[in-house]
């Protein structure tokens, strides 16, 4: 079975992403396909800054990232904190100009 995840739009911190994700699988939704690329392993203190801005620019971002592999799968990266193993799986990140921010499955 291919892992699948949720993505969406404009979403600000990790309790919108948490409340979306609850109120989209009541909802019956289905993630699409996805492939981890990288994953980026983050302190304690630096996960806590990424997952209460998700809008704050990362240097850990390249222009290579994101998009989608020859079998459709969205290329997405791990962002993991090391200190608790907890984790924000996929994280589709593309340029600020598209108005897409984040896929999930956390």
């Amino acid at each position: 079975m291919k892992n699948k995840a949720l993505f969406g739009r404009k979403i600000s911190d990790l309790e919108e992403l948490k409340e979306l994700t609850d109120r989209a699988l009541e909802a019956g939704q289905i993630g699409s396909s996805y492939e981890v690329t990288r994953e980026v392993l983050l302190t304690g203190e630096e996960f806590q800054q990424f997952t209460s801005d998700f809008f704050q620019d990362q240097p850990w971002i390249s222009p290579e990232d994101g998009g989608s592999n020859k079998k459709g799968e969205i290329r997405c990266i791990r962002v993991i904190n090391q200190e608790t193993s907890e984790r924000i799986s996929p994280f589709l990140l593309l340029p600020p100009s598209s108005g897409l921010i984040q896929g999930w499955s956390w």
